[in-house]
């Protein structure tokens, strides 16, 4: 069962707290204009939000980098971040979802299904540990592994890694990926680096794929060894 943290809230409360510990993950200041920006809202509307709930003890102050999440809004977080991810998963593997199309499904859905409905579809999908992205998934106590993957800018020229997580949410980007079979669980090997930051060419189900920099940062994997 997971974790109560009181009576359901309100989605605009949840689309808050979700998008605060998205921000901390990313190591960014979760300030005003920041909130602001990620929910497309204009900063005065935040401010009292963000006063709000500060008075039910969801987030506290932080001198000079705005607010963090308390414990209780933490779990209600990872409550969303679960639900989220849970919601992609089973539209991939039971209703014939693409990864690049299920993100904005979940973000409406998330909002409207039960609790009870979460923990079936999890049941259905034999409890996964990460979601179509390779993102993992909260359990439903709120617990989560905290998975350090190495980008792919980072392996050294030779070595065999596993692709583990595709760190976007843009569907063009996905379906690029997708078309040149840079997913999670494929054994991928950088076989050159130009210098400079310059692109990379990678080796992934039998092809070579040239990747900027940019781009190739958002892979991270696991690594295991040379080939």
């Amino acid at each position: 069962m997971s974790v109560p943290v009181g009576p359901r809230l309100t989605r605009s409360v949840e689309d808050y707290l979700k998008t605060i510990y998205h921000l901390s993950l990313e190591g960014q200041p979760a300030t005003t204009s920041a909130i602001a920006q990620a929910l497309e809202l204009a900063p005065p509307s935040v401010s009292g939000m963000i006063r709000r709930l500060s008075d039910q003890g969801l987030l506290a102050h932080v001198p000079y980098r705005g607010v963090e999440l308390t414990p209780a809004g933490r779990r209600a977080a990872l409550q969303m971040v679960r639900r989220h991810r849970i919601i992609e998963a089973y539209l991939v593997d039971r209703l014939g979802y693409t990864w690049d199309t299920v993100h904005e499904e979940a973000e409406k859905l998330e909002h409207a299904v039960s609790d009870a409905l979460i923990e079936r579809m999890a049941n259905a999908l034999g409890h996964p540990e990460f979601d179509p992205h390779g993102d993992p998934i909260p359990d439903a106590s709120g617990r989560m592994a905290d998975l350090l993957w190495t980008p792919v800018t980072e392996l050294p020229i030779g070595e065999a890694a596993e692709l583990r997580r595709v760190d976007t949410k843009d569907p063009e980007l996905l379906r690029y990926f997708a078309s040149v079979n840079l997913t999670p669980r494929t054994t991928v090997r950088v076989a050159a680096r130009e210098p400079f930051d310059g692109p990379l060419t990678i080796l992934a189900g039998g092809r070579r794929h040239l990747l900027g920099p940019e781009l190739a940062r958002l892979l991270l994997c696991s690594r295991h060894g040379s080939l």
